[in-house]
Parts: C-alpha cells; sequence; structure tokens
C-alpha cells in the first residue's frame, strides 16, 4: 500500500490546532532557549532544599533512636516562590551591584596580563559581566594570533555559545568565504574574537554598561596580539573601539589609526558590515566587498613596508 509524500510545506499549524504551540516555541527560541532537557520542569532549588533539610534532621532523628528520615520523606512542597531570592539565587555579579567597581576590576586584571595564556585564564574568571551567568560557554577567540589581520566581531551567537569560538555558524561561514576572496585562507591565516566573550540572551543587543565591562579585556586583546591591520566586523564593535556613536554605514570603509598605550605602533582598523546582516541584505555585499579590497591593499602594503625594513 503506499502513502501520499508529505512536505513540511504541506503542513498548515493553524488547521491542526496547533498555532499556538508554534507560537510559544518561536517565542522561546527568540529567549534563547536552545534545548528541550526535560518534559517537566525540575525546580533545582527545592531539591537541594530538601536535601539540605534531610541532612540537618538526620542528628535529630538518630539521637531519637528513630529511623533517618529518606529524603524523599521530607522533601519540600512549598512553591519556589517561597524561597527568598537572596537564599537560592546565585549571587549578583560585580557589574549588578557596582558599575564602576566592576569596570575598575576589569581594567586592572586585563592589564596584568602578559599574555594571551592569562588573558584567557582573566576572562573565564571574571564575574563582572552578567552576560556570564547565562551563557554556556565563554568565547575567547580562534585562528594564528601571529597572523597579520585581526578581526573584531560583535557577540557570540548560539552556535558560538555551543562550541565556544568565534564565528563557526553560518555567518562565520560566510566570512570566511569573504576573507578566502581576497587571499587570507582558513583561520591559520588571522585571528579572530569579539567585543563580548559571553552570548546576549535570545542574541539581543548588548547594554551599554555589558560592553564597558568588557572592552578592558579587548583592549588587552589587541595589545598582547600586536597585529599588522584590524578589521572590525558590525556596528558594536566599531562604535566600541572607534568610541563613537555612529552607524555602522557611516563608520564602514574608512581607516582610522587605532591606539592604545600598550601598542607599539598605530594599527590601521576599518570597519564593515557584519556578515550576519550580509545574509540578511545581500545587496550589500557589493559595499563589504570594497571593504575586503581595501583590507587586501592595505595588508600588501605594511608587508612591503616590513620586508623594505621599515
Amino acid at each position: 500500500m503506499s502513502y501520499p509524500s508529505v512536505s513540511a510545506a504541506d503542513f498548515d499549524a493553524a488547521a491542526f490546532g496547533f498555532a499556538g504551540d508554534v507560537a510559544l516555541l518561536q517565542w522561546y527560541l527568540e529567549a534563547g532557549v536552545d534545548d528541550c532537557i526535560a518534559e517537566a520542569p525540575l525546580d533545582r532549588y527545592a531539591q537541594s532544599a530538601a536535601q539540605a533539610a534531610a541532612r540537618q534532621s538526620a542528628p535529630v532523628a538518630a539521637m531519637a533512636g528513630t529511623p533517618e528520615p529518606r529524603a524523599s520523606a521530607v522533601q519540600v512542597q512549598t512553591p519556589p516562590v517561597s524561597f527568598p531570592a537572596a537564599a537560592v539565587r546565585p549571587s549578583a555579579p560585580a557589574l549588578a551591584a557596582d558599575p564602576h567597581q566592576a569596570l575598575g576590576t576589569a581594567t586592572h586584571t586585563a592589564q596584568a596580563c602578559t599574555t594571551l595564556e592569562q588573558l584567557k585564564a582573566a576572562v573565564e574568571g571574571f564575574d563582572g559581566c552578567p552576560l556570564k551567568i547565562t551563557a554556556s560557554s565563554t568565547v575567547f577567540a580562534d585562528g594564528n594570533p601571529k597572523a597579520p589581520l585581526m578581526v573584531i566581531g560583535e557577540a557570540p551567537g548560539r552556535d558560538e555559545d555551543r562550541v565556544g569560538k568565534p564565528f563557526v555558524g553560518e555567518s562565520g561561514q560566510l566570512l570566511d568565504k569573504m576573507l578566502e576572496s581576497i587571499g587570507i585562507a582558513g583561520r591559520a591565516d588571522y585571528y579572530i574574537t569579539n567585543v563580548l566573550p559571553w552570548r546576549p540572551p535570545g542574541n539581543r543587543v548588548p547594554t551599554d554598561a555589558e560592553v564597558a565591562v568588557c572592552l578592558p579585556f579587548l583592549i588587552r586583546h589587541i595589545e598582547l596580539v600586536q597585529p599588522q591591520v584590524i578589521l572590525l566586523v558590525g556596528g558594536l564593535s566599531a562604535k566600541a573601539l572607534f568610541a563613537v556613536n555612529e552607524g555602522i554605514t557611516r563608520l564602514r570603509g574608512r581607516w582610522r589609526a587605532y591606539q592604545t598605550p600598550g601598542l607599539s605602533h598605530p594599527v590601521p582598523a576599518i570597519a564593515t558590515f557584519h556578515p550576519a546582516y550580509l545574509l540578511r541584505s545581500p545587496v550589500q555585499k557589493r559595499m563589504a566587498w570594497r571593504d575586503l579590497l581595501d583590507v587586501r591593499e592595505k595588508l600588501a602594503q605594511m608587508a612591503a613596508h616590513k620586508s623594505a625594513g621599515g
């Protein structure tokens, strides 16, 4: 007996009464929910409280000559809302309580690092940015730190948060192809990182405070790498490094000299559109191609200058 083939396009969620379920799933995706863990929610806080209550009641039961109660017999039945938030939630990071203190800690910690390994460990151990609480991974960098080109993106997305490396999803694949078109064949030929090492929930736009507290680590990152050319992809990275409020359309395609006390010389930096934006707006690929040609020309100039002993 044969059956007619049915494709996803033939499925009408509204006709089957699933429109509300589909809308809820879409809302979950936009809120940053990546995985379905179980069929029913599990309150870990109530579970921990029940285990603690069992441990505390065990000595009392032993002294009274009664059998030690099992944890299942004393499980807390009170709804989670009855527990004080301060007692059951992770302590608020420094940024939430005192942004200035968190920024000072980030600056001092970053400047104390003398190697990329130390900086990576410092970023992983920093608790002053709330994004770390909701992120699954600390996304530090990828590629060759000795390469002449350093690419700086905005923030990790879902794929990057899962893998722990920058630009590994669809945007990263497009970026690799873009750079390959100007002779940069793979991550061995360039180094890449982001302004923020943690994914914002639901890929939302990071706040100014979140960017500010992560910026000292990025600045030190650039100083330790000492690149010859910097390519900024996306408006957030361009505005953060250039300290301006203009949009990416105005910022792209113009060279600027990026300088910090820790750099041996000013580094030419240019901004272009983020690959994710180009996937949504392919018409802008022409402008991005112009930016890439400028990068290729600048790299050639820097190589010629270096070979000449400059």
